[in-house]
Formats: structure tokens, sequence, C-alpha cells
């Protein structure tokens, strides 16, 4: 949709003359013929005077939400003191469940509130971004430098509506808890047996990251670890950086392949850079079919102590030598501790691991203080930066860190190439459920939203270290080709923030697209400026809202796509490319470069006849498909003739529409990889398939050997027969054997279905029954004729 229509369409009815004037101000680039600096001053002053109405509509509204906030806490205080002082007492005249549900209420409105202004803001700063973007196309005088200091002077684009959301969890968990508020540790719970974890990682587009979080907030709390202390977000903050081997890259793919035992290595602090504690962390990959958990575990060190821990100058006995003495934690956990710094430090050392890539980000959680079944955190301001020495350049030297940027997102004084800002926030989900029970119904709709975008498997770590290694890092992971994918779809179904009484306005999370020049204002719409009576405008709005709506309806109903991209069973885009047919030319939803180039690479390394003989091999199989290609060519056949994707075909809706669908190719010299699942039994079932293969030779070849013993020269052709037949099947079950293990053990994501030996075995069987019967008959009708 485009940026003017997606404007009118989301507009709300009360703020209606409070946006950005965007029709006016695109009619405004169209009525000068020739653009001289009159017109240029007079478009200056108009998008001024934009500017500074949308900034002062944006603060007095924010200074009403903080006065609405700070009343509504002081009623909640009342009534939650009230509540105590009457049941001390025992008392008949504690606060009734009405009250309880006029404060919520009233809560749910500001929260709203917050909600809208989110939008409001976000909105008008693409306004200004697009208008600009336009003038500077039309008239060619270029103001977007000129005004981005003008913005910046008025940042209504800037307010960080996190202290409003925590202000708001608390008092809403008040409030719904009816004053009883579930207290406790947030670590507890970690250790409940009996029950099933599971995490899943999506993707949130920046403009509904408030609008989640606000959504979050009414069935979680936000967690806060210090609720004495007033909010920071340097509180927030968490800084990691991750080790490996800058050689190898070992841990880097161990990690990407999830090979069991993989093992990732990083130090952790929370807050800014004075902080003093820092966590020394390993996680430990675990496949299923092992029957154990995936492992993080991790120790605290001082900074001070970090690079001598590193160097193997500072042992783990003496890294805990004053934690013995002073007795305050058990002998067990301390030599565990130990036991773990001493099993990294190791690592460290023999492996070479060196510091190569920091992750930041600012973190929200949501939990139940005590109760770990249902954890969400929500990582905004994803940023990726440099760590190595590589290049010929010493970024942290010999400290484990470098020291020029801290928790300063969004890390302007970095080059280009040392940072990767993630485009998204990161939303994970975890839940402990008991085996056998679903996951909390609003769960299961969050996930189904138009809000989230589901990537299982997402690492902080191997995106960060692929995207700042482009010419080290040759394998992908499979989310590094969807980048340029914009993640924003349509409301699939009633999910979100909802002011009492009222229902949703339509989400602004579809895609803004620059609007075309033939594109001013729609005729009937009303304008933000126009002189018409204000009921009549918003009645011709909400007309065309609606319409619009009914088209967009219409138009998916008409591609028969309603049915597998709306609702909570919505099919993402591999889903949808599976459900299509593929033509045989067409490529798989991820391409890479052939598999062979790996091998190829590792003996070019390797070097040697190994080497010699796959350079040999490789030519030999270019050379045939050469020739099998122009073969093909020269060969006459019917060919189909190629038809538009767009509209029907033959009346078959088509798949192919815009969007929708889309096939993702690695780049040149890389290859993507494909997330594997292979456990015990998928070798097992290799091995029997073979073994199948395998009985079924010996059942021919004791055929042939039974025909041998007739003795005549018809029965050794029969059996001459079955025993081709039997050294065939054995012989390419032998060879289709070794390559399944052979893929199974590198994990390559190719075809494991057998859909030609089955059939040519059928085939073979059946020529052979035929021989032997043919032969026996003819041969029988030649004897008689003899005699």
């Amino acid at each position: 949709m485009r940026f003017g229509q997606q404007l009118k369409s989301s507009l709300i009815k009360d703020w209606l003359f409070y946006y950005i004037a965007y029709d006016d101000l695109k009619h405004a680039l169209t009525i000068h013929r020739a653009w001289n600096e009159k017109a240029e001053q007079e478009f200056v002053s108009r998008l001024e005077q934009e500017l500074d109405k949308v900034y002062t509509f944006q603060k007095v509204k924010s200074e009403e939400i903080i006065r609405r906030i700070a009343a509504s806490e002081k009623e909640v205080n009342e009534v939650v003191a009230k509540a105590d002082r009457n049941e001390d007492r025992g008392a008949d005249e504690s606060p009734t469940e009405e009250d309880f549900e006029l404060l919520e209420e009233d809560l749910s409105d500001i929260i709203a509130d917050v909600h809208d202004l989110a939008k409001f803001t976000q909105l008008n700063y693409t306004g200004f971004q697009k208008i600009i973007k336009k003038h500077d196309k039309t008239t060619r005088w270029v103001l977007k430098p000129v005004f981005a200091a003008r913005l910046r002077r008025k940042p209504f684009f800037q307010d960080n509506y996190d202290a409003f959301i925590v202000k708001l969890s608390k008092l809403y968990d008040t409030v719904r808890t009816r004053g009883t508020p579930i207290k406790g540790d947030s670590a507890a719970g970690g250790k409940q047996q009996n029950f099933v974890r599971q995490t899943t990682k999506y993707w949130v587009h920046p403009d509904n990251i408030t609008e989640l979080k606000l959504t979050i907030l009414k069935h979680l709390p936000v967690l806060v670890f210090n609720p004495n202390k007033e909010f920071a977000m340097d509180d927030t903050a968490i800084t990691s950086i991750y080790f490996d081997n800058t050689n190898t890259w070992e841990l880097y793919l161990g990690r990407l392949k999830k090979t069991e035992g993989a093992e990732a290595i990083r130090l952790r602090w929370y807050g800014g850079m004075q902080s003093e504690t820092i966590f020394v962390e390993r996680k430990t990959h675990r496949e299923d079919w092992t029957g154990e958990e995936s492992v993080k575990a991790r120790f605290k060190i001082k900074e001070k102590n970090v690079n001598a821990y590193l160097r193997g100058e500072l042992t783990p006995e003496k890294i805990f030598e004053k934690e013995r003495k002073e007795g305050k934690r058990s002998e067990k956990d301390i030599a565990s501790d130990e036991q773990l710094a001493r099993e990294i430090q190791y690592r460290v050392l023999t492996r070479h691991l060196v510091p190569v890539t920091r992750s930041f980000y600012h973190r929200t959680a949501f939990q139940l203080p005590g109760d770990a079944r249902v954890r969400i955190s929500l990582d905004t301001e994803l940023t990726m930066v440099r760590e190595d020495n590589l290049d010929g350049r010493h970024r942290a030297g010999d400290n484990w860190r470098r020291m020029d940027i801290g928790v300063d997102f969004p890390f302007s004084q970095l080059p280009p190439e040392d940072v990767e800002r993630f485009p998204y926030a990161v939303l994970e989900v975890k839940l402990q459920t008991q085996a056998g029970q679903e996951p909390p119904e609003w769960i299961r709709e969050l996930t189904a939203s138009h809000l989230v975008e589901a990537v299982p498997k997402f690492s902080k770590y191997i995106h960060g270290t692929a995207t700042l290694n482009p010419k080290r890092i040759k394998l992908l992971p499979y989310w590094a080709p969807q980048m340029d994918v914009d993640i924003r779809k349509p409301v699939s179904h009633k999910f979100g923030i909802e002011r009492p009484g009222q229902s949703n306005d339509i989400s602004t999370s579809g895609n803004l697209d620059d609007d075309s020049e033939d594109e001013d204002a729609t005729a009937g719409l009303p304008h933000t400026h126009g002189h018409e009576d204000e009921d009549e405008g918003m009645r011709r709005l909400r007309a065309a809202r609606d319409a619009m709506e009914q088209h967009d309806l219409d138009q998916r109903r008409a591609y028969g796509t309603i049915t597998n991209t709306e609702g909570p069973n919505a099919l993402d885009i591999e889903e949808r490319i599976s459900t299509q047919p593929l033509p045989e030319d067409d490529y798989p939803l991820y391409d890479s470069d052939s598999e062979e180039e790996e091998d190829l690479e590792d003996a070019r390394r390797a070097g040697g006849w190994h080497c010699s003989s796959k350079l040999i091999k490789q030519k030999a199989k270019d050379f045939g498909n050469t020739v099998l290609d122009v073969g093909k060519t020269l060969i006459p056949r019917p060919r189909p003739t190629v038809m538009s994707g767009a509209g029907f075909n033959m009346g078959v809706p088509s798949w192919k529409q815009p969007g929708v669908v889309k096939k993702f190719k690695a780049p040149k010299g890389k290859r993507i990889h494909v997330p594997v699942r292979v456990e015990p039994k998928v070798h097992l079932a290799t091995e029997r398939t073979f073994l199948s293969w395998l009985e079924f030779s010996i059942l021919l070849g004791s055929i042939a050997a039974t025909l041998l013993n007739f003795g005549d020269s018809l029965a050794l052709a029969g059996a001459w027969c079955f025993t081709i037949v039997a050294c065939t099947a054995l012989l390419y079950s032998a060879g289709l054997y070794i390559w399944r293990v052979k893929m199974i053990r590198k994990r390559r994501a190719v075809t494991y279905h057998d859909k030609w030996g089955p059939s040519l075995l059928c085939l073979g069987l059946l020529a052979a029954v035929a021989v032997s019967f043919g032969v026996r008959l003819g041969g029988g009708g030649w004897e008689r004729g003899l005699k």
C-alpha cells in the first residue's frame, strides 16, 4: 500500500488534524512549473509549520500520559492501601470488584494512548522522510541534510516509551491481581522436574515493537530485577563477546550446523562499561535424541582479572580462593564453577580462541517473579561489532574487548565494515509446560499474529559473524538471503491493543511504499487542512477505509490466497512454496553453489593426489553436463508455452503473486546451510533400507543358482538374467547407501528419496521373468519341431 493511502487508513479520529499534511505538501511540489528559490522557501516554511505542529502535539500528549500515569498510580495505591487496612482490621469496607475493574479500564485506556502515540510518531516520521525524498527527487534541490538538522532540534520521534511501559506494567499487574501481585525470585522455577521446555524465536519490525510490548504487559509483567531503582536504559543493556578460532571458525560452524556437543564461549556483562562483574559462559548444544537438554553454564570473574585468566596466568583455583574463605556458597557449587573455569580456559588456550564478535542489545523481559513457566524477552537495538584484530587493524589489541565503544548505540563512531545494525527486534518465547499441556491461548494468538515473524534457531552470534566477515565465512545461515524481505504483513486476526469499548484501528504494519508521481490525494478523502465539516469528513474517511478493506479482501479471494495467508494457521513463505509444484528447471527454496565446491576447496588446501583427482572428476563432470545440455537443446521436443504469472491460468489461481513467493539464492561463492535434523534412527533407517536391498539381491541370486541345477541351456539363460538383476541391485544399493551415509554425515539438505531404484528393479525383474518364460516356451516349440 502507498504511504498516502496508509496514512489515511491509519488516522486516529481524535487526532485527525495533528498529522502531517502529506497531501498538501505533495501538492505543493507540483503547483510550480519552474522550481526556484521562492518556491523552495515557501515549501520549507510549510514543512517547518508541519514539523512544529507534530512536535508540539507529541510533546503535549506525552506530558498528558505522564500525568495520567501518575494519577492512576495514586488511585491504585489508595485502593490497595485501603484493602490492606481493611484486611488487617477485619472491616467489611474493602474495595469492590467494580473498583478494580474501573482501574483496569483506566489503565487499558492509557495503554491504548501510549500505543496510539507511538503509531502517531512512527507515521509522521515516515511521512517527513518520504516527503523530503520526494522533494529532492522532484525539484532536484537537496533538502535532506538540512532538514535532518531541524528534525534533531525537534526530535519528536526519539521519545522512548520504555519508562511508560515499566510503570504501566507494574500498575496493571497490581490491578489484575487485585492488589496482591506475585512476588519471588525471578530466577526461580528453572529446576522444576517433569516439564518440557520449548523455545522459539521471532523477528519484530520496529513499527510493531511498542505495540508488542504493550500487548504482552497485559498478560505478563515486565521483569524488574531492582524495583527500588529508577528506570534507566543502561540497566537493560546486555553485551556479549564471542570467541572463536579465526583460522578454522570451528565454533561458528559447530553452532551453525548444530552438531552434537557444539560449543559457544562468550563473556557477558550487564549495564554499562563500568560493570565490574563479567560472566564467563559456555553454551553446549545437545541433540534431542541424546535425551539431554542443551546446557548453559557460567561463572563470575572480576573485569580486572579477565585478561590474566584468558592468558592462563590466573588459575581457576585463585579465582575462587576468596569465595572458599568466605564460605557463603557450598563447596559443591564452588567446585562445579571451578571445573567449568578450568575447561573453558583449557579450550581458549589449546584451540587458540580469540574475541571475534560483540553483540549488544537492550532487553525487556516479561515474567511472573518466581514462575518460569512463561518467559518472554524482547531484544531491541541489536547490534553486532567486530572484535578481532584481522585485516591489520588492532580493534581490541591485547585486551579481551575493544574500549572505543560502550553502550552508546548506534555506535556512529565505528566504520561501516565494523558494525552490523540488525534491522529487527528479536522476540524469544520460552515455555515450560507439562507434557501434553497446551501453551496459554494468548501466547498462541501472539505467535500467530501480524506482529511477529518466526525465525527458528536464529542466533545473534551466527548472524553477526557471517555478516561482518563476508570474505572469510562461506557457509551462511538459512535466514541470510531473506534480510531484504519486508516482514511486515496485514492483520490476520483481531489481536493487539484495543481501547475499552472500541475496536482496533487498522494496523500500520503494512509495507509503506513510496507514492508514485501521479498518485496525488485520492478523490473523496478528507483533507487534513480542508474546511469540510468534521463529521462529514470522518464519514467519508470510514467509507474509504471500508472500501479499501473490501477491495483487498476481494483481491485475495480472487487469487485464492485468503485460505493460506490469513488466520492463526497461516502458512509462512516456505510452506506456501512447498504447496505448489516446481518445474524441473526451477531451483529450490534455498539455492547455493554446488556442494562439490566446498569439497574442492578442502582438497585444494590439502593438496597432493587427492586434489588432482578431485579436479579431474570436477572437469569431467562439467564437460558431461555441457554435452548433455547441448544434446537437450538440439533434440526436437515439445516445449510448454510460457504463461503470464498474473491473474488466472486456465482456471487455476496463480501462486506467484508479488510479495507472496520468493526464492532465495546464495551469493556467488557461498553456500546456505539449511538445518537438517539427524538422529540415530536416521542412520538405522538407512542401514535397514540397504539390508532390504541386500536381502532381495540374495533372493534373486538364490533363484539364479536354482535354475542352474536344471542343467539345460534354457535354464542357463534364465539364471543369467536373474544373476544380472541381482548383481545390479546389489551394486546400486551399495552405492546409494554410501552416498546417503556421506550426505547424512555432512548434514546436507539433499533429496534422500529414491524415485528410480525400486521402479527399475521391478522392470528388471519383469524382464528376467519374461526372458525365462519366453525362452522356455520358444525352446519347447523348437524341440518339438526337431522331433
